[in-house]
C-alpha cells in the first residue's frame, strides 16, 4: 500500500491544525492523498469540535493510515499536555511540535512516510524548550544529515509553474551584498538544477539569475556585484551544465512572456524572490526545501493567531502544499 505523507500539526495555537482538520472533511472533494498528522489526536479532536467538524480521529502508525485515511484521520500522536487555546500560545507545547518534526522527518527518511509537509510553526515558543535553531528549514537540514555532514537547504516558493529561490533570506537588506558569494551562488544553482530534475522531472532546467543592483548593474555603473561576483558564478555554474541565465534586471524579469522562459529564478534576496509569488498566488502559494533527501513542502503562511479556531483561514496554500508533496513524490519514483 501507498505510504502516506507526513503532515505535521505545528503550533497548535495557530491556523495549522484547523486547516489540516478542514482539508480532511474536505479530502473527497479535492482528491487529496492519504496523510498521517503528526501531533495529539485529543487535542486536535477538541479543535475539531470547537470548529464544528464532525470527523472520526483515530491513532495510527504510518502502516496503518493509509487505509485508516478513507474513514478517519489518522494521527500519530505524541504525549504531552496541548490544550485547544486558539491564538494563545501555551508553553512547554514546543516539545510536542519538535518531536513531532522530528518523527516525521526520521519516518520519511525511513520509507514509511513519502514526504513531510509541516503546518507552521512559533519559534518562539520552540526556544522556551530549548530549540537551539535558527528556524524550521534549519533543523530540517540538521535531522537529515548523514555522517555529520548538513546538506545546504534552499528555499524555494511556488504557484504552478513560477518558481522563485532567494539567495539570501531573512537578512537586513543592508547585509545583503557582503552575503553574496561565488560559492553561495555556485551551490544553490546545483541544489536547484539537480531537485528540478529529480523531484519536478523537468530533464534540463533553465534557471534564470536575477541582478542584485537596478538594471542588473549596467555592466558595472550601478554596482559592481553583479559583474564582479554574479558573473564570474554564473560562467562556473554553466561550465559544470548547469543552465543559468542572467544576471537579469529584476524590474522585468518577472514580466510574465519573460519568466515563462525559464523553469525557476533565482533572485539575490529576499522580497526579489517573494513579491512575485505574493502578488499573483497570496494564498495558494508552497515554500519547498530542495537540497535534502526527502520531498519537504510546507504553505506559504504563519499561524496567523488571529484567524486560529475560527474557521476562517484560507486552506488554499496547504491543499497545494499537499498536492506538490505528492506529485513530487511520483515524480522522484
Amino acid at each position: 500500500m501507498t505510504a502516506p505523507l507526513a503532515v505535521t500539526m505545528g503550533e497548535p495555537a495557530g491556523i495549522g491544525p484547523d486547516l489540516i482538520l478542514q482539508l480532511y472533511a474536505e479530502r473527497d472533494a479535492r482528491a487529496l492523498p492519504a496523510f498521517l498528522v503528526y501531533g495529539h489526536a485529543e487535542f486536535l479532536r477538541q479543535r475539531a469540535q470547537r470548529l464544528g467538524l464532525s470527523l472520526s480521529i483515530v491513532e495510527a502508525t504510518p502502516e496503518t493510515a493509509t487505509s485508516q485515511f478513507p474513514n478517519a484521520l489518522p494521527v500519530l500522536s505524541l504525549p504531552g499536555d496541548v490544550p485547544d487555546t486558539p491564538g494563545q500560545s501555551v508553553a512547554g507545547t514546543g516539545q510536542v511540535v519538535i518531536e513531532a518534526i522530528a518523527r516525521a522527518v526520521a519516518d520519511t527518511r525511513a520509507g514509511r512516510t513519502s514526504a513531510v509537509v509541516t503546518a507552521p510553526i512559533n519559534k518562539a515558543a520552540l526556544y522556551e524548550v530549548g530549540f537551539a535553531h535558527p528556524g524550521h528549514t534549519e533543523y530540517l537540514a540538521e535531522l537529515c544529515a548523514e555522517n555529520g555532514i548538513v546538506p545546504l537547504p534552499v528555499m524555494m516558493l511556488a504557484h504552478e509553474d513560477l518558481r522563485t529561490v532567494p539567495l539570501t533570506i531573512h537578512v537586513p537588506i543592508k547585509d545583503v551584498p557582503g552575503l553574496i558569494t561565488h560559492d553561495l551562488i555556485v551551490e544553490t544553482l546545483r541544489v536547484m538544477a539537480r531537485d528540478l530534475t529529480a523531484r519536478y522531472g523537468i530533464a534540463a532546467p533553465k534557471i534564470a539569475v536575477a541582478g542584485l543592483n537596478p538594471h542588473a548593474g549596467e555592466n558595472g555603473t550601478i554596482g559592481r556585484e553583479d559583474v564582479e561576483i554574479i558573473v564570474p558564478a554564473l560562467e562556473a555554474a554553466r561550465a559544470e551544465g548547469i543552465n543559468a541565465i542572467g544576471p537579469l534586471p529584476g524590474d522585468t524579469l518577472f514580466f510574465p512572456p519573460h519568466w515563462r522562459q525559464y523553469d525557476a529564478v533565482l533572485a539575490m534576496y529576499h522580497d526579489q524572490a517573494l513579491i512575485p509569488i505574493k502578488t499573483v498566488a497570496f494564498d495558494a502559494g508552497v515554500n519547498v526545501t530542495l537540497g535534502l533527501p526527502i520531498v519537504r513542502t510546507s504553505p506559504d503562511h504563519g499561524t496567523a493567531y488571529a484567524l486560529a479556531g475560527t474557521g476562517k483561514a484560507s486552506p488554499s496554500s496547504f491543499a497545494a502544499a499537499i498536492a506538490m508533496a505528492h506529485q513530487m513524490t511520483a515524480n522522484k519514483s
